[in-house]
Formats: structure tokens, C-alpha cells, sequence
């Protein structure tokens, strides 16, 4: 069976405690399909919202379809490093 494309899908620019629940949602709507995730206008990210998206990554692994961070701003990197996540394997290779 042919790969479909990827659905990209965007994140808002403020990924706050109050932005978890929708950003949840919102990615398990997308599920079954693969995705890339834009987080090139994230200006502020918690916590909260990086395990969201971690746990994300590991459903789309399960399911056995791509789940990439493309674009990451400045401020999604700086946060995700001053955390402690490493999101290095969920990152799209840019060329």
C-alpha cells in the first residue's frame, strides 16, 4: 500500500498548561496518519505541552507511522534543551 502525505500540522505560538488539553485533542484527531509537526512559531512551550507531544511521538511509533518536529524556533529548541528533553530523533533532518 502507498505512503499517503504527511499532514502537517502546526503549533500555536504560546504551548502553556492551558494549551495541553487542545493540543492533545488536537493531535489525536491527526492520528493514523503521518505527521510533521511546525514548530516554527512556538514562542513560549511548557513542560506540559512537550510531554504532550512526546507522548505523541510514541503513539505514531506504535502505530508505526513518522512523527517529525519540522522547523523548530529558536524558543521551541532553547526550552526543550533548558528542560532536559531531547528531541533530537523527532527532529526533521533539514538540508
Amino acid at each position: 500500500m502507498p505512503k499517503t502525505k504527511a499532514t502537517t500540522f502546526p503549533l500555536a505560538p504560546v504551548l502553556d498548561l492551558n494549551a495541553a488539553t487542545e493540543l492533545h485533542e488536537k493531535l489525536m484527531g491527526l492520528r493514523g496518519s503521518d505527521i510533521i509537526v511546525d514548530a516554527s512559531k512556538v514562542e513560549r512551550v511548557g513542560a506540559l505541552c512537550l510531554q504532550v507531544l512526546m507522548a505523541g511521538a510514541k503513539s505514531w511509533q506504535a502505530d508505526n507511522l513518522s512523527f517529525v518536529v519540522s522547523q523548530a524556533s529558536d524558543a521551541f529548541s532553547k526550552t526543550t534543551q533548558l528542560i532536559g528533553v531531547n528531541m533530537d530523533h523527532l527532529m526533521a533532518k533539514e538540508n
